[in-house]
């Protein structure tokens, strides 16, 4: 005889037991599995947001986050597109389009003449004004409305994600 034929309690312990790890893992696994899809459900939201706010003032995303960038008056096209995973060429068109809706201005630096100098032009300075007054309408309507315990246990959860998802991403490299 083993020990659950003469203990037959002990058998119903272990058996509960394992349902128990198993019910807790497969429960585990559904709420990830959930938390994974309502993030993925924000970041679609988050970027169709973005390119509704870009279409009203008449830019798509990617000129709006040229523009952004001209706007903190260290543009550099070629790190630009290193930091989008672009080429230059796809950077250099974006540019070309802006200032064909005279959004923005290209000078020689007067200071260095090999390089170029990226601004806003009055009208680029109101659809940048336009875009971040939406833009903030938006976060007054719907995060200012949010319980401030929950939005910053949300930020906490945000930045371990971050860090766990960049320390595996270096692993796998």
């Amino acid at each position: 005889m083993t020990r659950f034929e003469t203990r037959p309690y002990l058998r119903r312990s272990l058996t509960w037991v394992n349902y128990l790890s198993v019910a807790t893992v497969t429960n585990n696994a559904a709420q990830i599995h959930r938390a994974i899809a309502q993030l993925q459900k924000l970041t679609e939201l988050f970027q169709q947001r973005r390119a509704q706010l870009a279409k009203h003032v008449g830019l798509t995303e990617q000129q709006w986050l040229v523009m952004e960038e001209i706007s903190t008056e260290h543009f550099m096209p070629s790190m630009f597109a290193r930091s989008q995973e672009s080429s230059a060429a796809a950077v250099s068109k974006i540019i070309r389009q802006l200032v064909d809706k005279e959004l923005i201005s290209v000078s020689i630096s007067e200071s260095d003449g090999r390089q170029r100098q990226y601004e806003l032009t009055a009208q680029g300075k109101r659809v940048m004004s336009a875009l971040r007054q939406r833009r903030q309408k938006a976060i007054d309507a719907i995060w200012t409305e949010l319980d401030p315990k929950q939005l910053s246990l949300f930020a906490d959860l945000s930045e371990q994600l971050i860090t766990a998802i960049e320390a595996y991403s270096r692993r796998e490299t």
